[in-house]
């Protein structure tokens, strides 16, 4: 094969990935914002309820009275998830349809494209950064709610002062959720051609 050949020519044709990404649209960058935050706060919170799941599940055999006590780090990796669902919601209220455009395909020129497209970007960060914080929190709650249940299972004088530090860690998860309030704050896609916001 040439080498013009592998080249495309057409103008459907993307250089590379940088041009696809200028080229999609803001609204496909909000809605992955809201997909990754909700999602990667999920899956932070699953991984942190198996680790100290399975931890608090083999421990229980040694002693059954952690059962219940221990519940508590299964409801602070779950916590993880609500601040995505939080976050899903707030960003998802963000995301307006124009009005004045029903019926035509293409944004006139006249259209405010750097608050449009600074909307998007700003909604992917904000639900990007909550699902990574989250992802974070989720693992180092589940590390340490592991941590809490061999311990307590051992001396139950060790139960509170772990805990303390699993408290810290599940604050990993709120100030994530703040950082994404934050940079949602100025996040408001303009949905007419007149609109300043």
């Amino acid at each position: 094969m040439s080498s013009s050949a592998s080249i495309c020519s057409t103008k459907y044709c993307n250089a590379g990935w940088s041009e696809v990404l200028m080229s999609m649209s803001p609204y496909g960058f909000a809605n992955l914002g809201i997909a990754f935050g909700l999602g990667l706060s999920v899956v932070g919170a699953a991984w942190g309820i198996w680790l100290t799941g399975s931890s608090l599940v083999g421990a229980a055999v040694k002693a059954p009275r952690i059962r219940s006590k221990n519940l508590i780090s299964v409801i602070f990796c779950e916590a993880t998830a609500i601040y995505g669902v939080i976050m899903a919601i707030i960003l998802a209220n963000k995301v307006k349809k124009p009005v004045d455009l029903e019926d035509i395909y293409y944004l006139s020129d006249d259209w405010d494209f750097p608050g449009f497209y600074f909307s998007g970007h700003g909604m992917f960060s904000a639900g990007l950064s909550v699902g990574l914080t989250n992802v974070a929190s989720g693992i180092s709650v589940g590390i340490a709610g592991s941590s809490c249940a061999i311990a307590d299972a051992q001396d139950p004088s060790l139960f509170v002062k772990i805990l303390i530090v699993e408290i810290f860690a599940s604050a990993l998860g709120i100030f994530g959720i703040i950082v994404g309030i934050i940079q949602s704050n100025s996040c408001n896609m303009p949905i007419s051609i007149l609109s300043e916001n």
